[in-house]
């Protein structure tokens, strides 16, 4: 991808990578190295998601390919907190993927390369919400 090539500001190079999942947008840095820190929105992971769930899928990628010595800067905004750990997830796959391509085969198959695109469907006109019609009697 354009955008997921290496950058370097000041000292330390990193790896921009984005990713989305329904209204939730996730813009990480991936500094090559580091001494294992990870922040969103400026806080340390597991104070920003709380529940363990979501730090399992936020760090899933890194796991899966036995990731050490890096540090993560995510900026996350929209959506929800599972939303958001899953675009999280998928901006470190693609950051995983720039630095070593081996790895992309590996994520691809676990389903973490894989954008999830749906999204809430629109309201109709006559509906009450999407599909919901009024309900309807005989007499």
């Amino acid at each position: 991808m354009a955008e997921d090539k290496p950058k370097i500001r000041g000292r330390r190079s990193f790896i921009y990578s984005k990713g989305k999942r329904k209204t939730s947008s996730a813009r990480l840095r991936f500094y090559k190295k580091g001494n294992e820190e990870f922040t969103v929105n400026e806080k340390p992971m597991p104070e920003f998601f709380t529940e363990k769930n979501l730090q399992k899928i936020v760090l899933s990628p890194l796991v899966k390919t036995n990731q050490k010595d890096f540090e993560i800067s995510a900026k996350v905004i929209g959506g929800g907190k599972h939303s958001q750990a899953e675009a999280i997830r998928l901006a470190i796959s693609r950051a995983i993927v720039v630095i070593d391509e081996e790895q992309k085969k590996l994520l691809k198959k676990a389903g973490f390369l894989t954008r999830d695109s749906r999204k809430k469907e629109r309201k109709k006109p006559g509906l009450k919400r999407a599909r919901r019609a009024p309900q309807w009697s005989k007499r």
